[in-house]
């Protein structure tokens, strides 16, 4: 496997850890419901919401990884991007 890496940008990285940081709250709060013998609809409801949180920021991740490291690799001709990507986008589906 190869060691590739993704140079963000510090506002991406800050936009990154914000929303990590939101998730992480949202589990603090559904570990405490938990704690407090919260009824099992209201802690199915923040976990919804928490999977969404999660979807939504997999796919910013995915959006910037199109427009950054994709379409430069395909600038290079380095086209072995595309399997990639469809194993990649093969695991989202699963």
């Amino acid at each position: 496997m190869e060691n590739k890496k993704t140079h963000r940008t510090e506002d991406e990285k800050k936009i990154i850890r914000n929303r990590i940081s939101r998730i992480e709250g949202q589990l603090r709060g559904v570990k405490r419901m938990i704690e407090e013998d919260v009824y099992c609809k209201d802690v199915l409801i923040q976990l919804s919401a928490i999977e969404n949180s999660v979807k939504s920021l997999s796919n910013h991740i995915l959006e910037n990884h199109l427009y950054n490291c994709v379409s430069k690799d395909i600038e290079k001709g380095n086209f072995e991007i595309i399997d990639e990507l469809i194993a990649l986008f093969k695991k989202f589906n699963n």
